[in-house]
């Protein structure tokens, strides 16, 4: 009898207790209302600078996305809490603050936390990826424990003919399904490609499209798809998810683990090295970039964007060498970083020696032409990458250096693919393809999400060699030095003030932009944000011992 009434009173004291901490405590507490939160934005002249500001509530997708996220229990795994210790710091990203939940109730801190935190997630991938990842995990995380999620995708139970559709193109037959799909009549197309398997991703925007069929490099051959169609449900669910993290701005692009800069690291050929990057790279990169490093990995369906690398053709977008091979250095500093914007996450968590054997496995075993399996041609053996070249420090930024910027960006002609405004509408962006076939889309340089990396001298280095295998072409021989400086610039300044998720403009005062814009201003840490009101404290974490906050007005 005794047992039993103190297992009831413990059971209605925790009950009374979580009420009270969840329920109670929230809204008795001023401190758990505030939406004061330090952000990072970038200023007219491209730096990155952390700053007090508001954080942002939910959008009408990303409140039902998160709904969803509630009804599905992915809460109960997932945490969403960055503790100020040192290994969740350099893990997830910034010890989170208040005024990140004062639109969360309730909080979602997670209970089993068996999963990745996802406080710090919003576009550290692409929204392609989420779509795979919920799809099925294992095609991107092979040994993941998390349940695929293929209730929220519309799957027709019989599969879809591909037919041809008069023109010399491939289509999908019209049926009842396929017609609540797409838009046959349009005269917009969508180029979708199926993985291996036969499986094809359908996104929203294909609904007023009529669908094209693309496999220049054979990636399908079959006669019928299997469709798995986006919905509105996970589409809202991938807005939530993306919009985790994002009241704290560019803060990614300050995040020093994935911030490598190296010219060139690496280790001799070996055998063994070469067989554990393959274990690597089955483990990490074969659900996009394929078993034989074509590209056409299960999950490349879903990136209809952009496709995943193809290895075999040895044609690498980033490098600081004349020549088009890169450096292993070039390749880390791809694979540390990721590329943004892309399904291809930041990969800073793995150890070193993990990231230098898979380089060694993609040199020496996918970068290779086996068209005449009597004599494979190795790329990295038969052409080695030359010398880097060198980048010197960049110039000062200046309002001249953004006024001579936007004359390039006219002389050079940037304009006709990435449009007058950097969005990437462009009078030519339409009919761009890439070396392989597919249709290549110019970066919206207004989203500040930039490939190569976020920094001035990245987009000098992109300008400076060019974009292999794209239509991006190399500067180096037409535009001075101080040309492409003053274009790195503008280009960077395109991003100035915007958020990056919505890409509206920030809501900034005139003085604090032009605060913010004095280029001795330090606040390159939370903890030394800039205060638009100098009589309201930052709701961030108190200054360590010595460090002051940086004052209004620098």
């Amino acid at each position: 009898m005794n047992v039993r009434f103190f297992a009831l009173f413990a059971g209605v004291f925790c009950i009374t207790l979580a009420v009270i901490t969840q329920g109670v405590l929230p809204f008795v507490e001023p401190s758990s209302r505030t939406t004061r939160v330090t952000s990072v934005v970038r200023t007219d002249f491209g730096q990155l600078k952390w700053t007090v500001s508001e954080a942002t509530d939910y959008t009408e997708q990303q409140r039902r996305g998160r709904n969803i996220y509630l009804r599905e229990g992915c809460w109960y795994c997932h945490s969403q809490f960055v503790r100020p210790v040192t290994g969740e710091i350099r893990r997830w990203g910034p010890v989170s603050e208040a005024g990140e939940y004062a639109y969360d109730l309730p909080h979602l801190l997670g209970t089993r936390r068996i999963g990745p935190d996802l406080t710090r997630v919003g576009l550290k991938y692409s929204d392609e990826w989420h779509l795979a990842h919920f799809y099925n995990p294992r095609m991107l995380v092979p040994d993941s424990i998390m349940a695929p999620y293929r209730g929220l995708f519309h799957e027709p139970d019989a599969a879809v003919r591909i037919v041809d559709d008069g023109t010399g193109n491939r289509t999908l037959e019209r049926t009842e399904v396929t017609q609540g799909l797409f838009d046959f009549d349009s005269q917009q197309a969508i180029q979708l490609t199926p993985n291996a398997y036969g499986l094809l991703f359908v996104p929203l925007k294909a609904r007023e499209r009529k669908p094209i069929i693309l496999t220049p490099n054979d990636e399908y051959t079959g006669e019928t798809v299997s469709i798995a169609a986006e919905t509105e449900s996970v589409a809202a669910l991938v807005s939530y998810v993306q919009k985790l993290g994002m009241n704290r701005g560019k803060w990614r692009d300050l995040f020093e683990p994935q911030s490598l800069e190296v010219m060139d690291a690496t280790m001799p050929r070996s055998e063994e090295w070469i067989a554990y990057g393959k274990e690597v790279y089955e483990r990490r990169c074969i659900g996009c970039h394929g078993a034989k490093g074509d590209g056409n990995g299960p999950a490349a369906t879903f990136m209809f964007n952009q496709r995943p690398r193809d290895f075999t053709s040895a044609v690498f977008k980033f490098r600081l060498t004349k020549e088009p091979l890169p450096t292993d250095g070039d390749m880390l500093r791809t694979i540390t970083r990721g590329i943004r914007g892309t399904a291809m996450p930041p990969w800073y968590e793995l150890p070193l020696n993990d990231r230098l054997a898979v380089i060694q496995y993609i040199k020496y075993e996918l970068a290779v032409d086996r068209s005449d399996p009597a004599s494979p041609y190795a790329f990295f053996v038969e052409e080695p990458p030359g010398p880097p070249l060198y980048i010197g420090r960049p110039p000062t930024a200046s309002q001249t250096m953004l006024d001579r910027g936007k004359e390039v960006w006219q002389v050079a002609k940037c304009w006709e693919c990435h449009g007058q405004g950097g969005k990437g509408d462009g009078e030519k962006a339409a009919g761009l393809k890439d070396d392989l076939g597919f249709a290549t889309v110019p970066a919206d340089l207004t989203s500040g999400q930039f490939k190569s990396g976020p920094a001035v001298e990245d987009i000098f280095r992109t300008i400076t060699t060019g974009l292999s295998g794209t239509p991006m072409p190399s500067y180096r021989d037409s535009l001075p030095d101080e040309d492409r400086w003053a274009l790195s610039y503008f280009v960077v300044a395109l991003s100035a003030y915007k958020d990056p998720l919505s890409l509206q403009p920030l809501s900034i005062k005139k003085e604090a932009r032009a605060a913010l814009n004095d280029l001795e201003l330090v606040a390159d840490k939370p903890e030394r944000a800039y205060v638009p009101d100098p009589s309201v404290p930052a709701s961030g974490p108190p200054a360590p011992p010595g460090e002051e906050q940086a004052p209004a007005g620098g």
